[in-house]
């Protein structure tokens, strides 16, 4: 067998040599989990709101048309990564590690494993553009909480396409007629612009926000034991409280309802709502005010909602959101031909196949399994050949 395989190798590297210089196709954009992404491009800082994750500096001020404007005023500006660094949270870290409303979750999410980014100030949210670092591609999480200037066309598009190809979008309101930046929109009319325009589907998530406003609290929870919301791994949630928030009305076969206004637990009277679409999954709440941690910009009114009302249920609440928003990756799909299994095919591969030539049971390099290595497995590694599917 010797010459053979000589003769074997020599053949086989030069129609590898083929098989290494062809091209392959780009693959198409995916999201990336246990990433998540926190907006304020959209005045989420703007007046008495502070939906950031952390900001070093204070200089944001509202100019024409709602423009939100560096150097024009006091506002939180917050940068792309947090600092101190993430790397240094431990589980004992506390909230005020970042300085921000939503710093106690960002710090809560770094404690389960997730990384976290703000999209700044003049990011862009592009979905597939490989020209942007911040494209939603990166992050397996979106976190829109109460956006006051409306998207564009391109970006509800990017949004949506993120959520069908896996992605998860928490998208959170605030009560009708609160327009921070005096641009004559407020979040309802974000979240329903999406919802109605954005170049792909008609409420594409069974969700929207209603024009109204309410205070109370509720302990109208879904009842099903594996409500992932109510009942997730950051526990059970049993109420929430509403300070000025918008109910939500879904519709449709996917969209539920977790927590409801009253016992009547209408589909148009809903507080906390979640969906499917495409591979991808949707959170809404429809009052910011139950994730303020009570330690943002001082020169706002600010709540305590995450940890200082309903029993810290509002912080169960968002994890759980989280983490049943975290895409999964699928498992690879089968690679045959990749013989030590580190998903190349290559020439280790080919190696091992040349080695194993002959009758083998159960051998790795039986890669049709007829109990024989030969030309059919040779042929099967040199048309595979390169970076697994």
């Amino acid at each position: 067998m010797k010459p053979y395989r000589t003769f074997a190798t020599v053949f086989v590297l030069g129609l590898a040599h083929l098989f290494v210089g062809s091209s392959t196709a780009l693959a198409a954009p995916g999201v990336t989990p246990n990433k998540v992404l926190f907006d304020a491009t959209k005045a989420e800082m703007a007046a008495n709101a502070d939906w950031v994750l952390d900001t070093d500096v204070n200089n944001i001020g509202t100019g024409t048309g709602g423009a939100m404007i560096p150097g024009g005023g006091t506002e939180s500006n917050p940068q792309r990564i947090p600092t101190p660094a993430a790397s240094g949270i431990t589980a004992t870290t506390a909230e005020t590690y970042w300085k921000g409303a939503l710093s106690s979750w960002g710090v809560a999410l770094v404690k389960r494993g997730f990384s976290v980014e703000t999209l700044p100030l003049g990011g862009r949210i592009t979905y597939g553009d490989a020209t942007n670092a911040q494209d939603l591609s990166n992050y397996g999480i979106y976190v829109m909480c109460e956006p006051n200037i409306l998207l564009s066309a391109a970006e509800k598009n990017a949004i949506v396409r993120f959520v069908a190809a896996g992605g998860g979008l928490f998208l959170i309101g605030d009560h009708n007629a609160s327009d921070r930046n005096s641009d004559g929109f407020d979040s309802v009319d974000v979240i329903n612009d999406l919802a109605s325009s954005n170049g792909v589907a008609t409420n594409p998530f069974g969700i929207v926000s209603n024009v109204n406003q309410f205070s109370l609290t509720s302990t109208f929870v879904a009842t099903s034991t594996t409500d992932p919301l109510i009942r997730g791994a950051a526990g059970t949630v049993t109420a929430m409280m509403y300070s000025a928030g918008a109910t939500l009305t879904i519709s449709g076969t996917n969209a539920k309802g977790a927590i409801w206004r009253t016992s009547a637990r209408a589909n148009g009277d809903v507080m906390v709502a979640y969906s499917t679409y495409g591979l991808g999954k949707v959170v809404m709440c429809g009052d910011s005010s139950p994730f303020d941690d009570g330690t943002g910009d001082t020169n706002d009114t600010l709540f305590t909602g995450w940890a200082g009302e309903v029993n810290g249920d509002h912080a169960k609440l968002a994890i759980n959101g989280c983490l049943w928003l975290n895409p999964v990756p699928p498992p690879p799909p089968a690679c045959d031909a990749d013989v030590n299994g580190d998903r190349l095919v290559n020439g280790s591969d080919l190696a091992m196949v040349l080695q194993s030539w002959g009758p083998c049971a159960g051998c790795a390099a039986d890669v049709n399994n007829d109990n024989s290595v030969d030309g059919a497995d040779l042929a099967v590694v040199l048309q595979a050949w390169g970076t697994c599917p």
